[in-house]
């Protein structure tokens, strides 16, 4: 936990230097001094550095006087070589004579303290320097040429491999609320049963039969379908002067790394093609799009709208749906109300905080922004969706790291490259009908453009 609120606090020391070179950026373009609001938003911000700074130093101090004290005190006299192995090396080191010894809670790590250190020493390895050890002892080396930097890359420590999925399949993610599959091939075959309950021909039946008579056969009606996953890749500029600080490389990456995958996935789960990507809800054949309003006005999002789509999610799917909807799109449902013949009834519920849902509600179900979407007007601003019935596979082992000196080589930075592959479609290939009557209904429903 510790090591959590340290993390977070290291995020909050590059935000906050960040706002500071923006401020002297700008004066800096502008030729001038800076402004009297300007030098005391920088105090300001100067002083929050010094006083989050002090807070990570002193809870690290806590920490390792922690470690130190719940530590066992172990031997107090060194073990003695055999004096024959002493004899043939007598310059050998206490260090070189000790086997390096992994402590269990460091085994995911390989060693390392954090992911700021193990991207100095791939730095360090990749420019002809000193190979660590840790970068090569702890490697699986199912992978042709797996630990050597100019030729496969070195394999991230599985803590950090965690650290930056755990992020990207957030709260957020699009990818974390999927049914999710991992794989250790690069393609998946499974079985798909595209039949409705209600179905009289085709696929699995169940039948009312008398006493004493032969049950009725149904031959279950299944489709195998093959997905190969496509490859995600985040490359990441780091400067001499960060490589310099294992503590701000750690959290510049943990920060950056996830960000750019987080917003790439959740892009493609939305609009992607299926082509080297994921196929996005907008490009499913069974998403169900509902028509505008008769003389509705441009850029506008009714409650008729939100009724009529919700009257198109196929009702087992609605207990696990959620809005997705374009930023823009909140003022209008902030406004909007369901006529009665007193008064309005407000239709969309904003989130209320840490007494509950920290998403906003509409008709029951939370209401999740993001720049995924299209913009207010268009088709693609607002979408009801049932994300347990899209599939995502995802790689066994996550992500894989590469470094390289070259590609930047006259601006004096290095390029981190993470790599992690997955694949992603609707378990539906079509929208359902109806039982009895001519609407269809899906696990994705959205709004025709209402430009």
């Amino acid at each position: 936990m510790t090591e959590e609120v340290i993390q977070d606090l290291r995020d909050n020391l590059l935000d906050i230097n960040e706002q500071i070179q923006t401020i002297q950026a700008q004066a800096d373009a502008e030729k001038r001094d800076l402004t009297e609001e300007e030098e005391t938003a920088s105090k300001e911000l100067f002083s929050k550095f010094d006083k989050i700074e002090s807070d990570i130093e002193r809870r690290q101090r806590i920490d390792a006087q922690t470690k130190k004290l719940s530590d066992s005190l172990g031997r107090k006299t060194e073990p003695q070589m055999p004096e024959n192995q002493v004899a043939r090396d007598p310059d050998l080191r206490q260090s070189e004579r000790m086997p390096r010894i992994q402590i269990l809670e460091d085994k995911g790590k390989w060693g390392w303290r954090n992911f700021g250190e193990f991207a100095m020493g791939v730095c360090a390895a990749s420019r002809g320097g000193n190979m660590d050890p840790r970068l090569v002892s702890n490697a699986p080396t199912t992978y042709s040429q797996e630990g050597v930097g100019a030729d496969g890359g070195f394999a991230v420590p599985p803590d950090f491999r965690q650290a930056i999925m755990e992020k990207v399949m957030g709260e957020d993610s699009m990818i974390g609320m999927t049914d999710q599959m991992v794989t250790s091939s690069n393609t998946v075959t499974f079985p798909k049963d595209e039949t409705t309950p209600w179905d009289s021909t085709g696929g699995l039946q169940a039948y009312w039969d008398g006493e004493n008579d032969q049950l009725t056969q149904s031959k279950v009606a299944l489709k195998e379908h093959t997905l190969r996953l496509n490859k995600l890749t985040a490359l990441v500029p780091v400067t001499e002067e960060l490589q310099a600080d294992a503590p701000a490389l750690d959290a510049y990456l943990r920060r950056r790394v996830p960000e750019k995958f987080d917003f790439k996935v959740n892009l493609a789960m939305i609009q992607g093609t299926g082509a080297g990507q994921p196929t996005g809800v907008l490009n499913a054949n069974s998403l169900v799009s509902v028509a505008r309003e008769s003389g509705q006005a441009a850029d506008t999002v009714q409650m008729e709208n939100i009724v009529n789509m919700w009257s198109r999610m196929y009702a087992p799917c609605r207990k696990n749906a959620v809005w997705v909807i374009n930023q823009d799109i909140e003022p209008q449902l902030l406004t909007m109300g369901f006529p009665t013949a007193a008064t309005a009834v407000p239709v969309y519920m904003p989130a209320n905080n840490l007494s509950g849902s920290p998403f906003s509600t509409l008709l029951g179900r939370p209401v999740i922004a993001s720049e995924a979407t299209e913009t207010l007007g268009d088709k693609g601003d607002i979408f009801l969706i049932d994300w347990t019935q899209y599939l995502s596979v995802v790689k066994t082992g996550g992500v894989r790291s590469d470094v390289s000196m070259h590609l930047w080589f006259d601006y004096d930075t290095m390029a981190y490259r993470f790599i992690f592959r997955l694949a992603g479609e609707p378990w539906w290939n079509t929208s359902i009908s109806k039982r009895d009557g001519s609407n269809t209904l899906s696990w994705a429903v959205t709004l025709d453009a209402r430009a």
